[in-house]
């Protein structure tokens, strides 16, 4: 049954109730902010809300009376995560150590979505600098998972995770370097979409340019499609940013993976650790492709060892980020952090450069893999959400066992990634898998997810039933 509650429906729902009078953004957004109310004490998903919303909902309110709504996502309540510059807000990137004026301009990615006229909510929560996947940070504390708040939402885009789960909203921008869209929505039951490097531009570049986009994390894929059609335009800021090819990213969407030729990858230069239900969800995607016309088969890119290629470029950008700090201040910044930058202090230049060599190595590889075939096919996580409280302990380590061994790959090579919600654990948990397309091909990776959200079936989200 359709939800009847404004919170609940999705970005497209919506857009056509307002083209039919049927429902206001001053509406949507009211029912978005008394969820806030009774659930974001629960959640602790924003670093901050936005006092003008209410106006933008009512200016966008009179446009639609007027027929004349200014863009795509007119009246759409959305968040930004406080890694990302919003305009008139201080980007305080979860971290006590940063300054606390606002920001003058926004980031593009939020430009996009105020120029197709989006109602932006608020700030969300990030990790301290988006260096881990737990979701907690030194400034805000922990952000807790709406499935079950005794469990993380990941991250490092934690408050986008809650915020989606939890219907503050249908659109929420996160960011990722190693996994950081892709993980949370994994945790919290939401489409996670890694663009292809550049395709939605970036500034300022944060502590991992090279490897770090920005991009949607909704209940639906379309919505994510949607999204990404506001997001997805050039900015002249970012040096890496595509030449602009405006289009609307749900054209094609509902195409099928008829013939498509699925590769199911186990294997990333290394053996990613993946419990029973992981392998089960996965198996399971596979089969759901199958069933619709794909050719499924299992494959091995040929990878070199992502961990060590990694490693190396999350440990150096922790280390220029701690060297960079001052003094005075290294004290209030994550115990964790310091200890990666600590480890990887001493790396030489000929390391680091071996590394981006090994970097370039892995995505010639995956384009060779993608000749052969269209999609890649993973699991996302290795387990489903680990518990919210427990602490951060050997961080080198629980990068490619606990955190994102599925994941960082595809910030390494640059193509895009989605994490599809495929299932429920025996514990009510969402379970998630990975598509993959080549460098630039966003459409196919968009069209197999698609394909996969149809035939799961899965709740969008579960409305929180008791926040006490």
């Amino acid at each position: 049954m359709p939800p009847t509650d404004p919170a609940l429906m999705s970005a497209e729902t919506l857009l056509g109730l307002y083209a039919r009078r049927a429902l206001s953004p001053v509406e949507v957004l009211q029912a978005v902010l008394q969820r806030v109310a009774l659930y974001n004490p629960w959640v602790n998903a924003f670093a901050a809300m936005n006092p003008r919303a209410l106006q933008q909902a009512g200016e966008s309110e009179a446009r639609w009376m007027a027929g004349r709504p200014m863009g795509l996502l007119d009246g759409i309540p959305a968040t930004v995560k406080d890694l990302l510059n919003l305009a008139g807000f201080p980007t305080r990137r979860g971290s006590k150590t940063t300054d606390a004026t606002p920001a003058t301009e926004d980031a593009p990615s939020v430009l996009g979505l105020k120029q197709a006229g989006a109602v932006i909510l608020g700030k969300t929560t990030t990790t301290e600098f988006g260096w881990k996947s737990p979701g907690d940070c030194p400034l805000h504390g922990i952000t807790r998972n709406p499935w079950n708040r005794e469990r993380t939402v990941g991250g490092s885009s934690s408050g986008a995770g809650a915020a989606g789960a939890a219907c503050f909203g249908p659109l929420h921008i996160g960011t990722d370097a190693g996994g950081s869209i892709r993980i949370p929505a994994a945790f919290c039951g939401l489409v996670g979409v890694k663009p292809s490097f550049g395709r939605i531009p970036q500034w300022p570049l944060g502590a991992f340019a090279n490897v770090a986009v920005a991009g949607p994390m909704t209940r639906t894929v379309r919505d994510a499609a949607l999204m990404f059609s506001a997001m997805a335009r050039h900015d002249l800021r970012d040096p890496f940013s595509l030449p602009d090819d405006p289009q609307d990213w749900r054209r094609g969407i509902e195409e099928g993976v008829a013939g498509m030729r699925v590769g199911l990858v186990r294997r990333l230069g290394f053996e990613p650790p993946l419990d029973a239900d992981g392998e089960a969800a996965l198996v399971g995607a596979a089969k759901l492709l199958e069933e619709q016309g794909a050719i499924v088969e299992e494959a091995d890119p040929g990878l070199p060892d992502t961990r060590a290629i990694f490693g190396r470029v999350w440990g150096v950008a922790l280390a220029r980020l701690v060297a960079t700090t001052p003094a005075e201040k290294r004290p209030l910044l994550d115990r964790g952090l310091e200890e990666v930058a600590e480890r990887e202090r001493g790396m030489l230049a000929t390391d680091f450069l071996g590394a981006e060599a090994l970097r370039i190595e892995a995505a010639h590889a995956m384009a060779r893999f993608h000749q052969r075939y269209d999609i890649l096919l993973t699991a996302c996580t290795p387990t489903a959400a680990f518990a919210a409280d427990q602490p951060t302990l050997r961080p080198t380590e629980a990068l490619w066992r606990d955190w994102a061994p599925w994941t960082f790959a595809f910030n390494l090579t640059r193509q895009p990634a989605i994490s599809v919600p495929v299932g429920l654990d025996e514990h009510g948990m969402p379970r998630a898998v990975q598509v993959a397309a080549a460098l630039y091909r966003d459409d196919l990776a968009f069209r197999a997810a698609r394909a996969l959200e149809r035939a799961a079936e899965l709740p969008t989200a579960i409305p929180l039933a008791n926040p006490g």
